[in-house]
């Protein structure tokens, strides 16, 4: 009998494989006194211990950056800092000297204890500062206990999809991908740092499903799907056809990619679609150009400052701002303003513990109460305008009095470019992501203060819904197809219509084909979206006809429920589309 665990996902990609449990998980420190005598000792013991792993850290960095690049390698700063912290180091020392203990016990205690200290709130910049602590201290640990490392997958005879509790930026490194088909993890989240190096390494990952590593065992057979968050143990025929299916489907479309890139995205009635990709990296660049992106819809700019003790200079953002615009000399790169909070915040903010962090301190509400980030960044935006089509976007926007705010602190600091002589396209575009039902109820006042509209589906369903979208146990109620958001979409698209101002949509909505042919009915013809999807849906806008899109939406408009949206869409596509291929993600029933 399968077992069908439901998750997050994390990174793209489908595998099947026999599992790997990987126990890096704290070991088990006995308590040990010491004599008068032997307290240097231990100190010294901690001392080469914290040093091997400082050293052992800096290695993996430098490998990170040789291979992705000093962004992504940037992810192990805060783990370095760590072990250089007096809170750690002289807190370790003092247990040893006090309390007589041996190195390897007062370490454990100082980390536990640091642990206990953040674990009083749940915030997920927290959870992902308490996952970098659990690397140290597992590393730490073993090292002052003489045990091997369990990351070490070179004896395995095949590749294995590897389950854990949960993994660290170094130990993602570390594994030899050439014997990891996927990951999959019972904890963490897709902006923890191991999962954004998965993504670079274009490695299937699923996190979130509880209890995955105390369900699986060794060497069972399993099927991880990376796109829906799927953990498949122990599959029966019907899963293994459907992977099969998938795996073939996957395996032609690595085939066609580079002859589908290179074709235009134009329906069979003549309506040019414009595709762009999400880059939460900048090394994705180059899969998005490749996968036939031709501009980018979505430029996450958050790796800049998440897990950062100190904020980053003007430059340094300029430098990665220009070269997303210089990959796209002929396509628009739409750039998203600092989204902090909510599952996404730096060190070097002070974030008060918050109850709700997703309807809390966050995205413009941030940026404009903390001017310094702020002025930097739109400094460094405004630059980059003079290498490309750059256009500046503002997360969950509410209210045209931000909007205002945000276009006064341009001005500003585009005066200050004038005085100091450098170049920035004084025409350049701003422009609000529409991410919740008072923006799109408002969307007809925030035309008069916008250049364009992104649509950011992900949070508008949220909101629309109060559906946590993270949340496995609510997935059947997180619907993009629900009548409230279908109308709201038709809204915003309307209003756009009559301001002669673009929207878009750069949510997950868009990489879906039943969502993108519905988004087309309503006469949004410019779609965002993670690098793999660029593909299928350049596929499905060649293979459809644009009136038959626009008959659809117009009978979807007057559904009563998700069902019956998602039927009027599915009987508009006809046979352009094999769906039942995408039957499982946002745990969507396709009739038929």
């Amino acid at each position: 009998m399968s077992v069908v665990l439901d998750g997050s996902p994390a990174s793209e990609g489908i595998a099947a494989g026999p599992v790997f449990l990987l126990e890096w998980g704290i070991p088990h420190v006995a308590h040990q006194s010491i004599s008068d005598e032997g307290v240097e000792d231990e100190i010294l013991r901690f001392d080469e211990a914290r040093r091997w792993a400082l050293e052992r850290l800096q290695e993996i960095k430098e490998q990170t950056e040789a291979r992705l690049g000093p962004v992504e390698a940037r992810i192990f700063d805060p783990q370095l800092l760590m072990l250089e912290d007096v809170e750690v180091v002289d807190g370790t020392a003092r247990y040893i000297r006090e309390n007589r203990l041996s190195a390897a016990r007062a370490f454990e205690l100082r980390m536990l204890e640091l642990r206990s200290m953040w674990s009083r709130t749940s915030h997920p910049m927290v959870l992902d500062r308490l996952n970098d602590l659990e690397d140290l201290m597992i590393r730490v640990l073993r090292r002052l206990l003489g045990m091997n490392d369990p990351s070490d997958l070179g004896a395995l005879e095949e590749p294995v999809i590897v389950v854990a509790p949960n993994l660290t930026p170094s130990l993602m490194v570390q594994l030899d991908l050439d014997n990891v088909l996927g990951i999959a993890t019972d904890h963490g989240t897709r902006t923890a740092h191991w999962a954004m190096l998965a993504r670079s390494l274009n490695t299937p990952a699923a996190v979130g499903f509880g209890d995955a590593s105390a369900r699986a065992t060794n060497g069972v057979p399993a099927i991880l799907d990376g796109r829906i968050g799927r953990l498949v143990l122990d599959p029966q025929e019907v899963e293994q056809d459907r992977f099969e299916a998938r795996r073939k489907q996957h395996s032609d479309w690595e085939e066609e990619i580079a002859i589908i890139a290179a074709l235009e995205s134009v329906t069979l009635d003549g309506q040019y679609v414009e595709l762009r990709g999400n880059l939460d990296l900048p090394s994705e660049v180059e899969q998005a150009v490749a996968h036939g992106a031709v501009g980018v819809g979505l430029f996450r700019t958050e790796f800049l400052v998440v897990g950062r003790n100190s904020m980053p200079d003007e430059e340094e953002q300029y430098e990665a701002y220009r070269s997303a615009a210089e990959a796209f000399p002929a396509g628009g790169v739409y750039i998203r303003t600092f989204d902090l909070g909510g599952d996404k915040f730096p060190m070097f903010l002070n974030m008060p513990p918050e109850q709700n962090p997703f309807l809390g301190w966050r995205a413009i509400r941030v940026c404009l109460d903390e001017p310094a980030l702020f002025r930097t960044q739109l400094r460094a935006l405004l630059r980059a305008t003079a290498h490309g089509d750059v256009r500046l976007m503002i997360p969950l926007v509410n209210d045209v009095e931000e909007v205002r705010e945000v276009r006064s602190l341009l001005q500003e600091e585009a005066e200050g470019l004038r005085r100091d002589g450098i170049p920035f396209n004084a025409g350049y575009k701003l422009g609000v992501m529409i991410e919740t039902p008072a923006a799109a109820l408002d969307a007809a006042e925030l035309a008069r203060y916008s250049d364009f509209f992104s649509i950011g589906t992900n949070d508008l369903i949220q909101y629309t819904l109060a559906v946590d979208r993270t949340n496995t146990r609510l997935a059947k109620l997180y619907n993009p197809f629900h009548p409230a958001v279908v109308r709201q979409l038709h809204q915003v698209a309307r209003v756009g219509r009559a301001a002669g101002i673009e929207v878009s949509v750069c949510g997950e909505m868009a990489s879906h084909p039943l969502g993108a042919f519905l988004l087309m009915g309503l006469d949004i013809t410019a779609l965002s979206m993670a690098w793999p999807s660029l593909s299928e849906i350049k596929r499905l806008v060649r293979d459809v006809r644009m009136e038959d899109a626009r008959t659809a939406a117009r009978k979807a408009l007057a559904a009563p429920t998700a069902q019956d949206v998602t039927r009027c869409l599915v009987e508009g596509i006809g046979d352009s589309v094999d769906l039942s291929v995408f039957s499982g993600r946002w745990s969507l029933s396709v009739p038929g």
